[in-house]
């Protein structure tokens, strides 16, 4: 399965952007996701996992309230929506699958594989 991310760009402080990951050449729709980001010269965080099915999400604390992550398992993509968002928010944003556990998780090494990220730049 590839997947690709897409939704980033410029936007100015405490607007919104919709970030969504699309899969090809498979479904996702048995796989729970994960989205993180990087900044520049930091390493990768997360910022939002969801179950196969829906029912489980989970946020870091710098998005939380912020941030909502959901899927559409017809379409085979993942979306990750940011409200509010903030300069420290800048990044380049990916979306992974986790084969294995329950749900999503908080740790980047329990994700199979990485799609293409996309630029969110939020200017001051």
């Amino acid at each position: 399965v590839q997947l690709q991310a897409s939704g980033g760009g410029l936007v100015q402080a405490g607007g919104s952007r919709r970030l969504s990951c699309a899969a090809s050449a498979g479904t996702i729709s048995t796989y729970n996701m994960g989205w993180f980001r990087q900044a520049p010269g930091k390493e990768r965080e997360f910022v939002a996992a969801i179950r196969w099915s829906g029912e489980r999400t989970d946020y870091a604390d710098s998005v939380k309230g912020r941030a909502t992550i959901s899927r559409d398992n017809a379409k085979n993509t993942v979306y990750l929506e940011m409200n509010s968002l903030k300069p420290e928010d800048t990044a380049v944003y990916y979306c992974a699958p986790r084969l294995t556990g329950y749900s999503g998780s908080r740790d980047q090494g329990d994700y199979d594989y990485w799609g293409q990220g996309t630029q969110v730049t939020v200017s001051s």
